[in-house]
């Protein structure tokens, strides 16, 4: 897997001259679900831990950009990275969702964790990543403590058990498709990959 996505972040610099892909299923994408989402929507399973999924970003990042505006982006933190302090890290990127402060705790976190090379420990630690990111000591508490953010933390575990994911990042289109992201030869393709699979419903 290491390998995988190392060639795949390597692509993201490529030219994009690549034409359209004829997409198969079984080569660039599973089935994994009978009926698709009402809406179309990308769903990245994701750890702060990971540093696949840390440098994953620039791709979803450029995703987000380039897809249709009726798609909607979302990402799942998964708890089976990250030893003692997953659940929390969980709840911690609940409440920057919830405190609309969750681009700038993602950054953080990332860099924090794979750049300075430095542990999250405690709930200390994640408020002074909230500081960071503008947020006070006592907001920040409030947001961790409350019944929205322990819903949608909950929620993403959730998600993890529904689409049965074991590694990060993972991408789910419209509730139905697991993305093959090794398929993939470049960022184009990459995009034009998503792009079809948030069209199809069959």
């Amino acid at each position: 897997m290491k390998k995988v996505f190392a060639l795949l972040i390597g692509l993201f610099l490529l030219p994009l001259s690549v034409q359209a892909a004829d997409f198969k299923e079984g080569t660039h994408y599973d089935v994994i679900k009978q009926t698709a989402t009402e809406k179309p929507e990308v769903l990245e399973f994701f750890s702060f831990y990971c540093p696949h999924c840390f440098k994953f970003e620039p791709l979803m990042k450029n995703l987000e950009q380039e897809l249709p505006a009726d798609v909607t982006v979302k990402k799942s933190h998964v708890n089976f990275l990250g030893g003692a302090m997953a659940d929390e890290v969980t709840k911690a990127y609940a409440a920057a969702d919830l405190l609309d402060v969750k681009e700038e705790v993602t950054s953080i976190i990332f860099d924090q964790i794979h750049v300075q090379r430095k542990a999250i420990n405690n709930e200390q630690d994640i408020l002074d990543i909230f500081a960071k990111a503008g947020i006070s000591e006592k907001e920040a508490k409030g947001a961790l403590a409350s019944f929205p953010v322990n819903g949608m933390a909950a929620q993403m575990k959730r998600n993890t058990e529904t689409f049965k994911v074991r590694g990060v990042p993972t991408l789910i289109v419209n509730g139905k498709y697991k993305v093959n992201t090794g398929s993939v030869k470049s960022t184009k393709e990459f995009t034009e990959l998503v792009t079809f699979l948030t069209k199809k419903t069959d």
